[in-house]
């Protein structure tokens, strides 16, 4: 009796595979991420995909379970998948205490998990790139992180106009809940953070539900919508909302310095959604607003200590690669998803050790090479180096090569020549 056959297993829902087509995309986008990282200085880092489920529900409550593929382990500890990197940073710089040298700057580039709807924009398995600078309270690290978004964005092909970098600050918003006599601020945060994607009736009523007057709800709801320095400077009072706002003044003087100035606007109705930011936060749209944010972040100075560890400054951001993607595909920035190769070596008489010996000359000149790998006839070999993307097909032993020397074809051209190996690596193809 024959066995059934077994039915393969869909992909997982949210999740993505990476054919090597897509995979050149993905590589694209974090070879440019690294490199504007290490310009401006920030060192590398990684965790572990999973970390005891503690760890996310110090930082955000028990509600955060719902988002999060967790499990028991074979010794009973209850672990969750990272849904987010900076939890795991907070654990680093807790666990090393005195003994890392602050400040200091550091990257990462993980794959993420949450447990969430999938659709546009938002999956269930995702890269992020984290920046984050540790150990200083000074204004000038926002100005850095939001400075190296913009050059980072601007690498990739985008201008400025098709990116904006909205700043607002949970200290100056603190500040004017304090003004108007709002005392329970951690219930009107979450209702906050929903005021443009809720009817503004609804934003009322839920705001009403948390114990604001009509009166408080009217005066947050024209503070929000405030788009300049000037219109906050009419609506606040307070010594503490003042200084909240010449902290703004400062990073966005320093953003003009920088060059990243242009990019920047002031936007307080970003709130971000986290409780533990504590004073400037900043998400990055397309200038049309036509998908979900590129990069969101903050500052976040009592994580540690919410954490067990002490009190220890920090700022910084994420900017998952799905919607950055997206983006980049929308205005034709995405590279070729085909292989490239700068040489095919090929061969009249399939001479297979001479197709090695040669191809292993190019590669120790750092050249990326490919050659058949079975004897084959040279119309089939021509045709692999097409679909490979070969700039230059050489022949291992055409009879015109000069002594020591192979016959090439630069593919794009069609033209035929002959040469030293030397002097085929320098084509100019």
């Amino acid at each position: 009796m024959n066995t059934p056959k077994m039915q393969t297993p869909p992909l997982p829902k949210g999740t993505r595979d990476f054919y090597p087509e897509s995979m050149r995309i993905q590589n694209f986008i974090f070879d440019i991420w690294r490199k504007a990282a290490l310009r401006f200085g920030y060192e590398e880092y990684e965790g572990p995909m999973f970390e005891h489920l503690e760890l996310y529900t110090g930082k955000s409550g028990e509600e955060i379970v719902s988002q999060l593929y967790d499990f028991k382990d074979k010794g009973d500890r209850h672990i969750a998948l990272r849904p987010e990197m900076t939890p795991t940073l907070a654990r680093l710089v807790i666990q090393k205490g005195n003994s890392l040298k602050k400040p200091f700057k550091w990257f990462s580039i993980p794959r993420l998990f949450r447990y969430e709807r999938a659709q546009k924009g938002r999956l269930r398995e995702f890269f992020q790139l984290n920046l984050d600078i540790i150990g200083t309270e000074s204004i000038y690290a926002e100005a850095d992180l939001l400075s190296a978004i913009a050059y980072m964005l601007m690498d990739f092909g985008l201008k400025t106009e098709d990116f904006s970098i909205g700043v607002s600050s949970r200290k100056l918003l603190n500040a004017y809940l304090a003004e108007i006599g709002v005392s329970e601020v951690s219930k009107v945060y979450p209702v906050l953070d929903r005021r443009l994607k809720i009817e503004k009736e609804d934003f009322y009523s839920e705001l009403a539900a948390t114990g604001l007057s009509l009166e408080q709800t009217k005066k947050l709801d024209q503070f929000m919508d405030s788009k300049s320095i000037e219109e906050v400077e009419a609506k606040i009072s307070s010594d503490e909302s003042k200084a909240a706002l010449d902290e703004i003044k400062q990073l966005f003087k320093t953003l003009q310095a920088s060059g990243a100035g242009k990019s920047i606007t002031l936007d307080l109705s970003i709130v971000r959604g986290l409780a533990y930011y504590t004073g400037i936060v900043f998400e990055v749209f397309d200038k049309g607003k036509s998908m979900r944010a590129i990069a969101g972040g903050g500052r976040y100075d009592s994580l540690c200590e919410k954490l067990g560890g002490d009190k220890v400054p920090g700022v910084g951001f994420g900017m998952g690669d799905v919607v950055l993607a997206n983006l980049l595909e929308e205005r034709g920035l995405l590279p070729s998803s085909k292989q490239s190769l700068d040489f095919f070596v090929a061969s009249f008489t399939n001479d297979m050790d001479k197709i090695f010996e040669v191809a292993g000359k190019f590669r120790k000149l750092g050249y990326s090479v490919n050659h058949p790998l079975s004897p084959t006839k040279l119309g089939k070999q021509m045709e692999q180096a097409n679909a490979q993307g070969a700039k230059v097909v050489v022949y291992v032993d055409g009879e015109k090569a000069p002594a020591g020397g192979f016959e090439y074809k630069v593919l794009s051209t069609g033209t035929l020549g002959a040469g030293t190996l030397e002097e085929i690596a320098q084509l100019k193809v």
